[in-house]
């Protein structure tokens, strides 16, 4: 597919934006996982094949895309949020394009997505998650029984929120479900049931209860593995539900 894409910097860390051959003047934010890349001429969405298809597939249906760096594995640090807020408002001046743009979220981008849903309420349209990590304290307290991973996990998560080792165990600024307010903004969830990072039954489900509790809408969709880079035009559908009202 033949596209406009150029990358550029802003605030240190590198950018992408994604223009199709017919815009349909609506806008998705991309926010990635842990080994999400941006640089100065190729980001984890172009390169790796079912990201890939994704994008491609949204691009088909006409949406302009854009995403971060974001410092890399953000884990939902506050820098991430304030970096995605300025490339909404940077994208929204370049750009011709509806001021209430759409959210792509896939792992630990959730942690950022959920924090815009409260700060960007009035600019966002809908948001999909994929295979979503939601809750950071839940996290972490999972990861503890696997010594390995949680040294790996601590050390990225004391790096992106700027905490030294010994303020790590008594941080008390990590994202977690019970802090969220729950609003009217349509979510749904496409989470694989096999060979996932973050447990559903921590995050997705967890999400899916307290937005039901709270009677906001939400919608999840179960795949097979295999099928996990095949939902670009179920996510396409989605998004088109949420335009009729500009």
């Amino acid at each position: 597919m033949s596209i406009n894409q150029r990358f550029f910097q802003m605030g240190g860390q590198w950018n992408a934006v994604h223009v199709p051959e017919k815009p349909n003047g609506f806008g998705c934010l991309i926010i990635g996982d842990a080994n999400h890349f941006v640089d100065e001429q190729n980001s984890l969405w172009l390169q790796h094949i079912g990201r890939n298809k994704i994008v491609e597939e949204i691009l088909k249906c006409g949406y302009t895309i854009f995403y971060s760096n974001l410092n890399g594995a953000h884990w939902g640090s506050s820098q991430s949020v304030m970096q995605a807020k300025q490339l909404y408002h940077i994208i929204m001046k370049q750009e011709i394009l509806n001021n209430k743009i759409h959210i792509i979220a896939e792992g630990m981008g959730a942690l950022t997505a959920l924090q815009l849903m409260e700060e960007l309420e009035e600019q966002i349209r809908s948001v999909a998650f994929i295979n979503p990590c939601m809750d950071l304290k839940a996290q972490l307290t999972q990861e503890k029984d696997r010594k390995f991973f949680y040294k790996k996990i601590k050390n990225e998560i004391a790096k992106a929120y700027n905490v030294t080792e010994n303020e790590f165990e008594k941080y008390e600024g990590f994202p977690e479900l019970s802090k969220f307010k729950y609003n009217s903004l349509p979510v749904k969830i496409w989470q694989t049931t096999t060979n996932f990072s973050f447990d559903p039954n921590l995050h997705c489900k967890r999400y899916e209860e307290l937005r039901q509790k709270n009677q906001s809408p939400i919608a999840v969709t179960y795949h097979l593995v295999e099928k996990r880079y095949s939902y670009g035009p179920s996510i396409c559908q989605f998004f088109k539900k949420y335009e009729q009202k500009l």
